[in-house]
């Protein structure tokens, strides 16, 4: 059996659920849609839920390095990223890179003291 391709350029719905129809480019759903995401218990780089990461290291209190399962077409920092910034306790976090295909989590307290937090991260961006 041969395999197809069905090309378009706007990806619309019938309005069955709200009554209007609704459409969206689809150059939306394909740049905007998480390439990567991961969640991590706190003080340590074990991902317990996670799309296209393949491994997760400890670099030090605070410090987390993800390799990318399938590289972004430019250094992730570039692509685009999103992370929850403020937990119940007062700490912050903050998203960081180097290349294409590793992500780097900076976690913190709001005195500025590196300190170990679960930790979460969206990207968004092209694959390469």
């Amino acid at each position: 059996m041969a395999n197809g391709t069905i090309a378009f350029d706007t990806l619309s719905t019938s309005g069955q659920i709200s009554g209007t129809a609704k459409s969206v480019d689809t150059d939306y759903i394909v740049k905007g849609s998480p390439k990567l995401f991961l969640g991590a218990l706190e003080g340590d780089a074990v991902v317990s839920d996670s799309l296209n990461v393949a491994s997760g290291t400890d670099e030090g209190t605070g410090f987390y390095t993800y390799a990318t399962t399938n590289a972004f077409n430019r250094d992730i920092n570039e692509v685009g990223c999103a992370n929850t910034v403020q937990v119940a306790d007062g700490a912050m976090r903050m998203f960081g890179s180097t290349t294409a295909s590793l992500a780097k989590v900076h976690t913190y307290n709001m005195s500025g003291t590196d300190t170990d937090l679960a930790h979460g991260l969206i990207i968004c961006g092209d694959l390469a």
